[in-house]
């Protein structure tokens, strides 16, 4: 399912595929600024490719995912590789529904009448961005795992590592093991893959761009100078990538500052319970939502704008989230200093948000309430989890420096030249007409 791209070393216990995930493979944010040891993502990336052809690493993804869950590695309850495959699966299915609730809830929220910042989207890509760095950097609330639950450093040693009475090595080496057992846990992965990724929108951060460009983003709409544009377009560039930015710092020193307050996660309550109980609520919870989108409440009683807002954006949430997925395991191993994968969704998320703005915005369609609907489904549903911003700026502070500058900006411009050429054929040659719903 996951497929066998980059092979982890002999004694990594993580699913062959699952070591593509750059969500969960990226250093931590903290210990790239910290130490100059940290490897970087090319890094990284060169020594699963450099594990694979050796023959040195290997095991299909199923023997991976016993191994895990044997005794050689956690004690417990085991797995087999086709449950784990099945409750990580069930993760993102749920996490993706969550996120996309969230990130439409923080959009409704900070979108007030004379808001300072108007770009839908900057606040949801802050939070997911956050939320990353403190999943990335945390070596507490998955502990149990790596055999050193009762092991805490003071927070003065995390945060200044040359006062640590540690040797270097035996400190990564700790390090490395935590991260190894975290980074193939169902429940971390739905977080930082699921959640994460789908909270945060890289094709709504497109749009915002291009809106800004053609004098379309709320609330003045008085005619102004292409130089003013382009310093619109500018400014929410720059605005989203600081803030993103500073909070995935933000968020890797919450995890290092809140490390001594930090529950550890009994690995045999998610085996026993919550992985069983997960599985079955977002599999429920994503049928509910088809089920209540064919069958909604009688329109003429109750308002049916949550209809095409929420109710469709969750159906089209996961299959977004898990196409991601599948996308990322495939292709982020491809080339070690440009992520592959990530570049790719973000891209055809862009692509395929700015046809269905064209659709709900173009002169004379026919499209009724309902179409429109299902294309903003679509927009914020199925591209927004399938576009990621969070996975985008960790891979940012992962790579050496000048890969991350080719890497950021060439996703910008590609997205955007995109995002203009489709919307702007439209904007540019009759404007935008107002959508039906």
């Amino acid at each position: 399912m996951f497929g066998v791209q980059a092979p982890s070393e002999p004694d990594d216990p993580t699913p062959d595929g699952l070591n593509n995930l750059n969500e969960i493979t990226a250093p931590p944010p903290f210990d790239t600024l910290a130490s100059i040891h940290s490897p970087t993502l090319e890094e990284a990336t060169r020594d699963r490719r450099a594990t694979y052809q050796d023959g040195s690493g290997g095991g299909c993804f199923q023997q991976g995912l016993v191994d895990l869950h044997s005794n050689r590695h956690i004690s417990g309850p085991s797995l087999s590789g086709f449950l784990t495959q099945f409750y990580t699966l069930s993760y993102l299915i749920l996490f993706s529904i969550l996120g996309t609730l969230a990130r439409l809830g923080i959009q409704s929220l900070t979108l007030y009448p004379q808001a300072p910042i108007v770009a839908s989207v900057v606040w949801a890509n802050f939070g997911g961005s956050l939320l990353m760095g403190f999943l990335s950097e945390d070596q507490q609330i998955f502990r149990e795992g790596s055999g050193n639950s009762t092991q805490k450093e003071p927070v003065s040693q995390l945060m200044h590592p040359e006062d640590n009475p540690l040797p270097h090595d035996e400190t990564n080496k700790t390090k490395k093991a935590h991260n190894t057992i975290k980074r193939i846990i169902p429940l971390y992965i739905g977080l930082s893959t699921g959640f994460c990724g789908s909270f945060t929108s890289f094709s709504s951060f497109i749009r915002d761009i291009f809106l800004a460009i053609s004098n379309d983003l709320p609330p003045s709409k008085d005619p102004r100078s292409g130089a003013y544009s382009l310093l619109a377009a500018l400014a929410v560039i720059s605005l989203t990538l600081s803030l993103c930015l500073s909070a995935l710092k933000l968020g890797a020193h919450i995890a290092l500052a809140a490390r001594p307050i930090t529950p550890n996660v009994s690995f045999n309550l998610m085996r026993k319970f919550l992985d069983p109980l997960i599985s079955a609520l977002a599999w429920g919870c994503w049928l509910a939502a088809v089920l209540m989108t064919i069958w909604p409440p009688d329109a003429s009683q109750i308002d049916e704008d949550w209809r095409g807002q929420v109710l469709l954006s969750l159906v089209f949430a996961p299959l977004g989230c898990l196409l991601r997925f599948q996308i990322s395991i495939k292709l982020n191993n491809r080339i070690p200093s440009f992520p592959l994968g990530t570049f790719f969704v973000n891209v055809l998320g862009s692509i395929i948000l700015a046809l269905c703005w064209d659709l709900q915005h173009a002169h004379a369609t026919g499209y009724g309430r309902t179409r429109c609907q299902v294309l903003q489904g679509i927009q914020d549903g199925f591209c927004g989890c399938l576009t990621t911003v969070s996975t985008w700026v960790l891979e940012l502070t992962a790579l050496r420096l000048k890969h991350s500058y080719f890497y950021g900006i060439l996703s910008v411009l590609v997205a955007l030249g995109f995002a203009v050429i489709i919307m702007g054929s439209l904007k540019w040659t009759g404007g935008f007409d107002a959508k039906f719903c």
